[in-house]
């Protein structure tokens, strides 16, 4: 490098982790940007150098240009490199870094302007000759300009932010009813992701699919194309599933659009790294926008070109030229990238904050790109990505078939996330087929939502997995409950019902939805093995603790590894079966299991009696709830011992019990 010594990355997360290996590769130096609840964040943990920049909120900390600015001087860096979202797009950003005698990685402000916005970027593809939607003609920053905008227009339109991108400050209108409140909605999600809450509004072209063209200029006129990649796989306006290159697009198709991205690229003397984006509709396509800085899909590319888009991105900011020419780009294979967010697929993709208490890619044969580790959290502040999975096959099937690979080998335990919904989606029809259109999630969605969505089916071997860590914590936990903390009591099982035979009763009930199993347990054996009866299911299983943290269960003849994390409530696992979380309810086991076969039902540990489930005189079945007690921060079930009635009851809610005293009597059917 000639004049960059050293970058700050002005952003967080896993892209800023991916930009400071390109750095370090290059010999280059790297600091980095953080705000008050990023403080021990990866990206702050890996590139070792950072400058606090303010509160949680963005506009508080990664949005403030003058904080930025000064964090780049305090450092020492001859450059910023600002990854996506955030100030990549922001015009005056790039001034003040050129007033500070600082170097920006991107085009000029003045491409910036005439590209990084919506409106202006239409207007200069128009120019040029390149398609373009029917819609407004600029940006409009007040609301009544926007519904008047609409009313003026054939429905269905879509209301888009000026600024940025991800699908924030996106609005499909197909109806006029309440309109107003979409429109002010869509300018506060635009405001309060890029500070501008400026909305164009254009026809609304429901079943298209979305390409764009990764290109590269020299700020000088000369540009070339990185080839395309296909981004058609969508929910609510955002990627989920990107490809490059893309499924199926005819030839002659290809050579427009590459040759109109490079074109437009050229005609505004575009510098650095940049993304032209086209919707296509049969055999027609039409300019969407420009991307001036780095896409977050942008692996995809790299994987089938064989370049590292970052350091093109600096050695174009180092030296003003491109260090290629059009005839050195070759694309080679396909490659997949998949979004992995700590979301709720089936509640409409909602984002999901907390802890990860688990994360673990080791076992998935696919390039990774992650800014968050075990222990983690992911806060309501920023963007839900837990991380990027890339595949590349020689084909396109080969490289989906790896990605989905990939999927199942990953771990992700502590929030919900989407990762089995993007495993079952590589394996749509459409998605194998390259059927897509860009509302074909939205649509499955809403049509799922109008019938009864089948509950995911709870492997056996989660169940077990579960059950037997719940009777280990147990005993961990608990060593002071008594009976509850030796084998035999614990368990429940009795050398008079003929050897090791598992309890008469569930000790344990665990729910998983609407799904419950009752569990008994047998007498541990010298290898480590346990009876299970699941429901009307016996098997023999063992788990044991593996080096790694996981677990490796025997059950029914199959050894299986499991991520496993819980306590005596609730436990969350996952395997090359799926995931499954299960709530975890105790019942009568140990000494109590005697009196209860008499009719006797004790409390197995002092506690307090929070509901009667039963009234004397009520019917019950072998394993109805009686009496719920609450002890030591748990929920303690305590059960009918066989179909009968209840004769007696010898408490009330509220009252507090000794352990082993009778709290009721259940008679035996005549």
């Amino acid at each position: 490098m000639q004049r960059i010594h050293k970058v700050l990355i002005a952003n967080r997360g896993e892209i800023a982790c991916r930009i400071a290996r390109t750095c370090r590769r290059l010999g280059l130096k790297v600091a980095t940007v953080h705000s008050s609840v990023d403080r021990h964040a990866r990206h702050v943990r890996e590139i070792g150098e950072s400058v606090e920049l303010g509160g949680a909120a963005p506009s508080d900390s990664y949005l403030r240009i003058d904080a930025i600015v000064a964090a780049a001087l305090r450092v020492g860096a001859d450059a910023v490199h600002p990854g996506f979202g955030f100030v990549s797009e922001n015009p005056d950003f790039v001034r003040a870094l050129d007033a500070a005698g600082l170097i920006f990685i991107g085009p000029t402000a003045e491409t910036m302007e005439r590209l990084g916005g919506k409106a202006q970027a239409k207007r200069e593809a128009a120019r040029l000759g390149v398609p373009v939607i029917a819609g407004s003609e600029g940006g409009m920053n007040v609301a009544a300009e926007v519904v008047n905008a609409v009313r003026g227009m054939p429905l269905p339109v879509l209301l888009k932010a000026v600024a940025g991108g991800g699908g924030r400050g996106m609005a499909v209108v197909e109806t006029l009813d309440g309109l107003d409140a979409r429109v002010e909605s869509a300018m506060r999600e635009a405001e309060k992701a890029f500070g501008k809450g400026e909305l164009i509004v254009e026809r609304y072209l429901p079943r298209v699919r979305h390409i764009e063209v990764q290109v590269a200029g020299d700020g000088q006129g000369h540009a070339i194309h990185l080839f395309e990649r296909e981004c058609t796989l969508q929910r609510r306006h955002q990627k989920v599933i990107e490809e490059a290159p893309s499924a199926g697009l005819p030839a002659a198709l290809r050579e427009r659009l590459l040759a109109d991205a490079v074109k437009l690229a050229a005609g505004v003397n575009y510098r650095g790294l940049g993304t032209v984006e086209f919707v296509v509709t049969g055999d027609e396509h039409h300019f969407l926008e420009v991307n001036p800085r780095l896409q977050v899909e942008h692996p995809v590319t790299e994987e089938v070109t064989g370049l590292d888009l970052v350091e093109l991105q600096l050695r174009i900011a180092d030296t003003d030229r491109l260090p290629l020419m059009q005839a050195d780009v070759r694309c080679d294979g396909h490659a997949f990238e998949a979004r992995l967010c700590a979301e709720d697929a089936e509640a409409g993709f909602l984002p999901t904050t907390g802890r990860l208490d688990r994360v673990d890619f080791s076992r998935a044969a696919v390039r990774i790109e992650s800014g968050v580790e075990s222990g983690d959290e992911i806060s309501p502040y920023y963007d839900s990505m837990i991380a990027k999975l890339v595949s590349r096959g020689p084909n396109r099937e080969a490289a989906r078939r790896a990605l989905a690979a990939g999927l199942r080998d990953s771990t992700v335990i502590g929030l919900t996330t989407n990762l089995q919904f993007l495993h079952e989606l590589l394996h749509w029809p459409q998605t194998i087929a390259a059927t897509f259109h860009t509302r074909l999630i939205d649509e499955s969605f809403a049509a799922d939502a109008a019938t009864a969505r089948a509950a995911p089916v709870v492997p056996a071997e989660h169940v077990a997995a579960a059950a037997l860590h719940w009777i280990a914590t147990q005993r961990a936990a608990t060593p002071e409950l008594g009976c509850w903390s030796q084998a035999r009591g614990f368990t429940g099982w009795r050398l008079a019902n003929g050897g090791p035979a598992p309890a008469p009763l569930p000790n344990l009930v665990l729910k998983s939805g609407t799904d419950e199993w009752p569990v008994r347990f047998g007498a541990p054996q010298t290898d480590g093995s346990i009876e299970l009866v699941l429901g009307d299911a016996h098997e023999r299983v063992s788990l044991a603790v593996l080096p790694s943290g996981h677990r490796l269960l025997h059950f029914g003849g199959r050894t299986l590894e499991l991520a496993l994390v819980g306590d005596a409530h609730s436990i969350e696992l996952s395997s090359p079966l799926g995931r499954s979380v299960f709530d975890c309810t105790p019942y009568l086991g140990g000494a109590l299991a005697d009196a209860a076969a008499g009719g006797q039902l004790g409390a197995p540990m002092m506690g307090k009696v929070v509901a009667l489930k039963a009234a004397v005189g009520d019917a019950v079945k072998i394993g109805q709830t009686v009496i719920v007690l609450e002890s030591m921060k748990m929920e303690l079930h305590v059960a009918a011992p066989f179909d009968g009635s209840v004769a007696t009851l010898r408490c009330k809610v509220g009252d507090m019990v000794e352990r082993h005293q009778v709290l009721a009597e259940v008679a035996p059917l005549e």
